[in-house]
């Protein structure tokens, strides 16, 4: 019996953590974070198959564009995790700024349209290494 592969959700958005139960549904093992730093410390320590984040902007962040720039960025270093961003239409700019920076695999606008985001998540299921 092998281990489900580990989904991290970092929510910024109450109506995004509704969401949980079609990962697990899907197979996926989940673990739920809402603080961007407890994100990191897990990624860091052992990367998730997959990352499901909210993303958004805000115009008086000083150094970055977004509150996800620095877990993208230790993500980075785990290239067979995949990266999903559910994002704000109004948001699209600043995320098209970032992605030139930093790998997304695959963003979705809200609210989500749940066969999208399924299908998705089903096509990275097939394709997950076994090392993740």
């Amino acid at each position: 019996m092998s281990t489900p592969p580990r989904l991290l959700m970092l929510n910024a958005f109450i109506g995004t953590a509704g969401y949980k139960k079609l990962y697990q549904e899907l197979g996926y093992s989940v673990v739920a974070e809402w603080s961007e730093r407890k994100a990191i410390s897990l990624v860091r320590k052992s990367p998730p198959a997959v990352i499901v984040a909210d993303f958004y902007h805000q115009t008086d962040f000083r150094d970055r564009l977004s509150n996800l720039e620095s877990l993208l960025a230790a993500a980075q270093a785990s290239p067979a995790t995949r990266i999903l961003v559910l994002y704000e239409a109004a948001h699209q700019a600043a995320l098209d700024k970032v992605s030139t920076r930093l790998r997304i695999d695959a963003a979705l606008t809200l609210p989500v349209q749940e066969d999208r985001l399924r299908a998705t998540l089903l096509t990275w299921l097939e394709n997950v290494p076994a090392s993740i």
